[in-house]
């Protein structure tokens, strides 16, 4: 099943079951995802819907520390609960064993040795780990391990 089914599929059951914040959420998800592909004339693949969904996180991260740094506790806790309504549909996070286990390979593949190197590698790895790593975790890990 594509993640765009489940999608579809998750929205009918919340719907049918009444539970109006995870549908509204959902179709928020809809929304970008259709936008996304609307405007590029595509059809969005498991992987690009991923990225959209990521960004989604990521742009809701960002509102809950504004909120919280402004003291408005009540609009971050909405935010935080979308956070998780989307991230039902992201792949499982990967640990730190597992990204420098990724990036060792990706510099056995690229042959990348130093930190001008840098951005081949991340090129390589972006790809691989969409979804499943923080890429800001990923660039520190990747600085330490190309550095001398």
């Amino acid at each position: 099943m594509t993640l765009k089914q489940r999608l579809s599929d998750d929205m009918k059951a919340a719907m049918k079951g009444g539970d109006k914040h995870s549908l509204g959420v959902i179709r928020l998800i809809n929304a970008a995802i259709k936008q996304r592909e609307v405007d590029e004339r595509i059809e969005l693949d498991d992987t690009a819907v991923v990225a959209v969904l990521d960004k989604m996180v990521k742009q809701r991260r960002d509102s809950v520390s504004q909120y919280e740094g402004a003291s408005r506790n009540d609009l971050a806790e909405v935010e935080k609960a979308e956070i998780v309504v989307i991230e039902r549909y992201l792949p499982a996070k990967m640990g730190e064993a597992e990204i420098l286990a990724a990036i060792d390979a990706a510099i056995a593949e690229t042959g990348a040795s130093g930190a001008a190197d840098m951005g081949k590698l991340m090129g390589a790895l972006k790809p691989k780990l969409a979804g499943q790593a923080d890429m800001g975790q990923v660039s520190t890990l990747v600085k330490k391990r190309l550095s001398p």
